[in-house]
C-alpha cells in the first residue's frame, strides 16, 4: 500500500482528486472561460506567452489548462494519484502530446523533488498547501522554486478564531467514519452551510437559485454540492491569518501585490506576492506560526 492510500484507509487525508473526478464530467467551455478571466485577473497579465508556470497541487488540473491556453510551459504535479489523473486526461482532450504540458505524480514537502524541477516564473498552489499536513514547511519548500522577479500565486484557509477548532474536529470525524456513516457529518454541515441561502432564495421566489446556479459563478468551477463535500472532507486542515502568511513571505524577499480575503469568514485568502531579491535560505528558517 502506497503512502497516500494508507493515510486515506487510516482517515488521516480526504480522497481530493475522486471529487475532482466528478468535477471532471460537468466542465464546460464557460467554466473554463471564467477560472481564466481569474488568472489573468490575479496575475495583472492578459497572456502568459513566453513565461514558465508551475501549479502545484494541480487537482482537477483546471488552472494547469488555462494555464497553457494562455500560453504558459505548465508543469503540473499533485500527491493524490486521482488528481494526477485528473490532469492528465484534461491534458489528453485539449493537449495531447504537447510538450508543453507535463503533469506528473510528486510531493511539495519533498525538497528534492521541488531543486529538481529548478525555477519558474509563475508557481501556483490554490488552496493545496494547508492540506499537506505541514503547511509552514509546504511554503518554505516553495519559496526556491520562485525564480528572481517572479510570482507567487497562493491561496491558504483563512484562520477563524471560533470556528477554526470546531471545523477541524467535522473534518477529522468524517474521515475517521466509514463511507456508510459519513452521511451523519455531511448532513448537519450541509444545513448550516446552506440552509440560510436556501431559505433567503425561497423567500426572494427563486427556490435553490444559488444552489442551481453555484458553478456559473465560482472560477473554481465546482458544483455546490461537490464543493461542501471537499469543504467538509478536506483534511488534513491548516489555517493561517492574512497577516501571517504577509509576514512570512515579506521576511523572505517577497513583495505583495495582490490580495483578496474572504473577510474573516470561511474560505482562502489569496495572496500575489514577487520575489524582488536574493533570498537567504538560512534567514528566519526556523519561522514558525507563532514566531512572529
Amino acid at each position: 500500500m502506497t503512502r497516500h492510500a494508507a493515510e486515506i484507509a487510516s482517515g488521516r487525508r480526504f480522497e481530493f482528486g475522486a471529487n475532482w473526478a466528478q468535477f471532471l464530467k460537468v466542465l464546460s467551455d464557460e467554466r473554463i472561460a471564467l477560472a481564466e478571466h481569474s488568472l489573468q485577473y490575479m496575475l495583472g497579465f492578459n497572456d502568459l506567452r513566453g513565461k514558465r508556470f508551475l501549479d502545484i497541487g494541480s487537482g482537477s488540473g483546471l488552472f494547469s489548462l488555462v494555464a497553457r491556453r494562455l500560453g504558459a510551459t505548465v508543469h503540473s504535479f499533485d500527491y493524490d494519484p486521482q488528481s494526477v489523473a485528473c490532469t492528465a486526461e484534461l491534458k489528453r482532450r485539449y493537449y495531447s502530446n504537447d510538450p508543453g504540458w507535463i503533469s506528473e505524480q510528486g510531493s511539495v514537502l519533498d525538497e528534492g523533488y521541488l531543486q529538481a524541477l529548478g525555477q519558474w516564473d509563475i508557481v501556483y498552489s490554490w488552496g493545496v498547501l494547508h492540506h499537506t499536513g505541514a503547511m509552514w514547511k509546504a511554503l518554505e519548500n516553495i519559496i526556491p522554486a520562485v525564480s528572481q522577479g517572479g510570482t507567487l500565486f497562493i491561496a491558504i484557509y483563512n484562520h477563524q478564531r471560533l470556528m477554526t477548532p470546531v471545523w477541524t474536529w467535522v473534518k477529522r470525524a468524517y474521515n475517521q467514519l466509514p463511507g456508510s456513516l459519513r452521511w451523519l457529518v455531511l448532513g448537519p454541515a450541509l444545513i448550516y452551510l446552506w440552509g440560510p441561502r436556501t431559505i433567503y432564495d425561497l423567500l426572494r421566489g427563486k427556490p435553490f437559485h444559488t444552489w442551481r446556479h453555484y458553478a456559473e459563478h465560482g472560477v473554481r468551477g465546482m458544483s455546490a454540492w461537490r464543493d461542501v463535500v471537499d469543504w467538509v472532507g478536506g483534511y488534513p486542515f491548516e489555517v493561517a491569518k492574512p497577516e501571517e502568511i504577509f509576514d512570512f513571505f515579506h521576511s523572505r524577499g517577497f513583495n505583495l501585490m495582490r490580495l483578496k480575503t474572504c473577510g474573516g469568514a470561511l474560505g482562502c485568502n489569496e495572496f500575489v506576492f514577487q520575489k524582488n531579491q536574493s533570498q537567504n535560505q538560512n534567514h528566519n528558517k526556523n519561522y514558525r506560526k507563532g514566531d512572529q
